[in-house]
């Protein structure tokens, strides 16, 4: 059920030797997401339960679930980079129905992010299914 662009990591995952490497990888990917509007970084788009700030905005568009997202972090803005990749353009009614744990499971993320990190990115999760499921 994952996308293309979700894939597309999987797959630089696999072929990364160590988690060093793919720690970078995640970060670099960060780096290269754009900017969020110091506008859009808001109480109403800030997500509560972590450690680092993370803003993620919905933009739901002809029944296709749609966000920007950003942090503080550069590891956790990485994260926003691979839940984009994971949700977006997925149609609104399917968002929910993505075993988030298990795609990222993956990654092997879970095994390599600490307990807050990984609370971040399940509060992350969490926001982007009952964003899409308001609709």
């Amino acid at each position: 059920m994952a996308t293309e662009a979700f894939e597309d990591i999987v797959e630089t995952f696999d072929f990364l030797d160590d988690w060093e490497d793919r720690y970078r990888h995640v970060i670099d990917m960060g780096k290269a997401m754009p900017a969020l509007d110091e506008a859009l970084k808001v109480p109403a788009t800030k997500v509560d339960g972590c450690s680092s700030q993370v803003w993620l905005v919905p933009m739901p568009q002809d029944g296709l679930f749609h966000f920007r997202g950003d942090s503080d972090a550069m590891i956790v803005r990485g994260l926003v980079a691979i839940l984009t990749a994971l949700y977006d353009g997925v149609p609104l009614a399917q968002v929910g129905k993505i075993d988030a744990a298990a795609e990222l499971g993956r990654l092997g993320l879970t095994d390599h992010l600490s307990a807050q990190r990984s609370n971040g990115l399940r509060a992350m999760v969490e926001r982007i299914r009952l964003v899409a499921a308001s609709g």
